[in-house]
């Protein structure tokens, strides 16, 4: 019943926060569903027995979209929306309304099933007619973490030095170039 829970429960997320991020013009909010439908997909990976494709799933994607939300406010500048009646009537910008927080709930929910999912054993709790004897018997998670760590290690090394020179060129890309701004100011003194 969990399983199948899950999968409904992720499907559903998944094709709509897809249909969210092609339709809508806001991108902050094609942001938002974006992570969404990634956290939907990571419950599909749970559902089919790939723990470790789930927890990746998690921890790079939807962490990735984070990063990406913070480099898209910080590239456009982030101006702050207010609109006529806020300023009208000095209030307070609203968190958000009825569609969002049911989709938030229901993220949520969802986030806490697979993560639920990935601290038990995800072929635990299949009854064991369901199970496909071709599968791996027990979770790929605690397998793949072994493997990394000891024969693999100079390989996962390596990947964290490469991920850590992107996030270096990133930072050099997005930095303001200073040789423009210099040569502008110098000849608005002139």
């Amino acid at each position: 019943m969990f399983h199948k829970l899950l999968f409904i429960m992720s499907t559903v997320l998944t094709v709509a926060s897809a249909l969210v991020v092609l339709l809508n013009k806001n991108i902050m909010h094609a942001c938002i569903a974006l992570l969404g439908s990634l956290i939907g997909i990571a419950g599909l990976y749970l559902t089919l027995g790939a723990d470790f494709v789930a927890a990746t799933q998690l921890m790079v994607y939807v962490g990735g979209v984070v990063i990406l939300m913070l480099f898209a406010v910080m590239l456009t500048g982030g101006q702050d929306f207010v609109s006529k009646t806020q300023k009208l009537f000095d209030l307070t910008p609203n968190m958000g309304n009825a569609t969002s927080y049911s989709v938030g709930i229901v993220s949520a929910a969802l986030f806490g099933m697979i993560i639920y999912g990935l601290t038990e054993s995800s072929l635990s709790s299949i009854p064991k007619k369901d199970i496909d004897p071709n599968l791996i018997e027990a979770s790929t998670l605690e397998r793949l973490g072994e493997l990394l760590l000891t024969d693999h290690v100079l390989a996962f090394e390596i990947s964290s030095v490469l991920l850590l020179g992107a996030l270096v060129g990133a930072a050099i890309i997005a930095r303001p170039d200073r040789s423009t701004s210099s040569s502008a100011n110098t000849s608005e003194e002139q």
